[in-house]
């Protein structure tokens, strides 16, 4: 078997009680010929979300949560769009297989949010979508979201993850990633890369310092910050897991 498309994914250190692994993972998206076992081990392919061998070594359960992540994160973005367009987008991109949505609405009220988090909840489950909230743990709990999105500010205030659900965070500086990792979050954003029409003229990473950054990183981290789906490869070959998009994505 020979990998034709393999990208840069994760670094994972094992401490096992005979020994210590250090594992660099790969992402192989296209390959020629059979894979097969060079010392005889027995293949079987499978879905992340639905094992059917056993038994499974600790060690792989955040390995398979982090192979069930898609490649593109999409944040919501109703203040621009409207609520009539956003929903509209919305069901026209998980009908082509959008699978993750960050809600990021700042500016609704709290019982807002929280109607306006229910119908994207009740949209994405029948496509199998998670569903992230940004910032408020509680109510993702509550309203029987996915997972929480952090800040950085509440990343670096946090001493443990929240439990029974996915936690991610943004971050702008390895400090920030290496606390996400010491605390074992599902995965981290890391921002901005390229020039955003958000925040024009803010100072960027740009690809070659968000490889340099993301470079052994224990978790999946998505890139953020100017980014089309026409950047999604360039994302892989920096060891990017996929991108984040808050408004390209919903054209």
């Amino acid at each position: 078997t020979q990998a034709v498309n393999a990208y840069p994914w994760i670094t994972r250190t094992f401490a096992y009680p005979e020994k210590t692994v250090r594992l660099h993972f790969y992402m192989v998206r296209a390959w020629q010929g059979e894979p097969y076992g060079r010392e005889g081990q027995l293949l079987s392919w499978q879905n992340p979300a639905a094992l059917t061998v056993s038994p499974m070594l600790p060690a792989n359960e955040p390995i398979l949560t982090a192979l069930d992540l898609p490649p593109v994160y999409a944040i919501t973005n109703l203040e621009e769009a409207g609520e009539t367009i956003f929903f509209s987008q919305l069901e026209s991109k998980l009908a082509n297989g959008l699978r993750m949505i960050q809600v990021r609405e700042k500016q609704l009220s709290a019982t807002g949010l929280k109607a306006f988090l229910d119908r994207v909840i009740a949209m994405a489950r029948p496509y199998g979508a998670k569903v992230l909230v940004n910032g408020d743990a509680e109510l993702a709990q509550l309203s029987g979201a996915d997972g929480v999105h952090l800040s950085s500010l509440q990343l670096m205030k946090l001493q443990q993850k929240p439990q029974g659900m996915l936690c991610a965070a943004s971050c702008h500086s390895v400090e920030e990633l290496m606390h996400a990792q010491q605390l074992a979050l599902d995965f981290a954003v890391l921002s901005p890369v390229l020039p955003t029409k958000s925040h024009p003229g803010a100072e960027v990473l740009g690809w070659q310092r968000f490889g340099q950054m993301i470079k052994g990183c224990a978790i999946p981290v998505y890139a953020l910050g100017g980014l089309s789906p026409s950047d999604l490869v360039q994302a892989w070959q920096c060891g990017a897991h996929g991108i984040a998009m808050q408004r390209v994505v919903w054209e």
